[in-house]
């Protein structure tokens, strides 16, 4: 009967076995898991503003810029900060950038450079949650990103796309005052 009361509890060995073994499961497995963290999609034409004003970037005018045929991508959180590279995927490569001029034809839009390479796309991204708005064109199809509260749509032509940019500017102007 003694034999058995000596036995109910763990030795110290076996207690600090148990513990290294969880801290290995833990160093392991757990570590490289983050709870709670979505990982941010591919930056594509029809999720950039979505994605930009839900990033840690965004904290009121920020700019995208792009260069490389828009394979590197470069944020700026404010007018007055430098420039700093976009570290997610992204799935713009190709892009070209398009405007409607007075006239309301469409045109290209050239940028300049940035150091040495050449820029493809610049995005203006402002705190009450407008952005400029643009056309954008990929092998894929064209893009109509909207200055405002509208998502993006993805239309066969950069002519399709301004049909709707005008139809659209169209029914805003006619809708009477914006007080």
């Amino acid at each position: 009967m003694k034999k058995d009361n000596i036995h109910k509890g763990f030795s110290l060995m076996e207690l600090l076995i148990v513990i290294f073994i969880i801290s290995i499961i833990y160093t392991l497995g757990i570590t490289g898991v983050e709870f709670g963290k979505k990982k941010p999609k591919a930056l594509t034409p029809l999720n950039l503003k979505e994605t930009i004003v839900n990033s840690e970037f965004f904290a009121g005018h920020t700019t995208l810029m792009c260069v490389n045929k828009c394979r590197n991508c470069y944020l700026r959180p404010n007018i007055n900060a430098s420039f700093q590279p976009y570290k997610n995927k992204i799935d713009l490569t190709g892009i070209q950038a398009y405007s409607i001029d007075a006239s309301d034809s469409l045109k290209k839009i050239e940028y300049e450079r940035f150091g040495d390479e050449k820029i493809c796309l610049v995005m203006d991204f402002y705190n009450n949650g407008s952005s400029t708005q643009i056309i954008l064109e990929d092998k894929k199809g064209a893009y109509f990103l909207p200055a405002f509260f509208a998502k993006a749509k993805k239309f066969d032509s950069p002519e399709d796309a301004k049909v709707y940019w005008l139809k659209r500017s169209q029914i805003v102007s006619n809708s009477g005052s914006y007080y």
